[in-house]
């Protein structure tokens, strides 16, 4: 994979950036970038179709292979975006991912940071995933699972993935929907190496929809996500000397205070209130005791355990863990 010489940005300027934009809630301020300027084919031969004007993507699904790209450099925290639209009609099975890991260099130890996308039987919603994982803490998955307040698959919508040294935020269309901090307790559990970006489209068959029961049909495909305005504004780090800790002080916690606004947190409040239905600090049936980063809500706790007693509720089920796939977001999603 070529890579680009490093990228000497000062930290000031990424902090001040990253808190403008953010709590401007627009990504305005950020250069939309071209496929070829900041990505580079990964899998699925013809699979990936780029539009005339360079600045979308089509990524195909069909019964030979799905497709992917990734990232020309590697980044270490940053703001990271693009307008996604998911495949319509049937797509039980089907796995949309936009992510970042580090799993080509790092097998044992590596760091990921995803959403995830699962497709669903006619007539159903697609799901959204978020999964934290971090110096190769594979068994211990850190999902969130939501419903959205928009069909997905009617039009773009931009998701995007803020990552600092201290904290992670998700977004989808600049609504907060996720934060998540980093703490003590957790030790090396935080993600912290440089990461490349991906995205792919691929069969999920067994898990991602009602944990396998419902798997890809290809009487429907082929199934086509596309990908536009693209950003990737970080830190870019060289793959020989990215162990320099060259960006570490990009997003020091005491500046960090701003990327959240009041009005923001308002609205990522109501977002959870209203869409997550499932979240691992409540799930009993995996962790006896909840990891140490999470705080318990207990409104949270007690909505959650209505949508789901078995789960939520210290009911016994057995659940399965799911493996690794190459060029896959790694999550260990059961569907619930």
């Amino acid at each position: 994979m070529a890579m680009k010489s490093p990228n000497l940005c000062s930290s000031l300027f990424l902090v001040l950036t990253f808190v403008s934009v953010i709590v401007s809630g627009s990504e305005n301020s950020f250069e939309i970038q071209s496929f070829d300027e900041g990505y580079t084919h990964l899998f699925g031969d013809g699979n990936l179709v780029i539009q005339r004007d360079g600045k979308a993507v089509r990524l195909f699904l069909n019964e030979r292979t799905g497709s992917g790209f990734v990232s020309q450099d590697l980044y270490l925290h940053g703001y990271f975006s693009a307008s996604i639209k998911l495949p319509s009609d049937y797509t039980a099975g089907v796995v949309v991912a936009f992510y970042m890991s580090n799993g080509d260099m790092f097998e044992k130890n590596h760091d990921e940071i995803d959403f995830e996308f699962l497709g669903n039987i006619r007539g159903k919603d697609w799901r959204i995933q978020t999964n934290i994982y971090g110096n190769g803490s594979t068994n211990f998955g850190r999902e969130e699972r939501y419903n959205l307040w928009f069909d997905p698959t009617d039009d773009f919508h931009q998701y995007s993935i803020l990552w600092t040294d201290s904290r992670i935020t998700f977004y989808v269309d600049n609504i907060p929907i996720r934060e998540f901090k980093r703490t003590a307790a957790m030790g090396g559990d935080f993600p912290s190496k440089p990461m490349s970006l991906y995205a792919t489209i691929w069969d999920g068959s067994d898990w991602a929809t009602n944990g396998g029961k419902y798997r890809v049909s290809y009487k429907y495909a082929p199934f086509i996500s596309e990908f536009s305005n693209f950003i990737l504004h970080g830190c870019a780090v060289d793959p020989i000397e990215f162990s320099s800790k060259r960006c570490d002080d990009t997003s020091s916690p005491e500046q960090l205070f701003a990327f959240v606004t009041p009005s923001q947190r308002s609205k990522m409040v109501s977002f959870r209130k209203k869409h997550m239905t499932y979240s691992y600090c409540y799930d009993q049936t995996r962790y006896k005791v909840p990891p140490p980063e999470c705080i318990i809500n207990p409104a949270e706790a007690e909505r959650l355990k209505k949508f789901d007693p078995v789960t939520f509720g210290g009911g016994r089920r057995h659940h399965r863990l799911h493996g690794k796939r190459q060029h896959h977001s790694q999550s260990e999603a059961d569907s619930i």
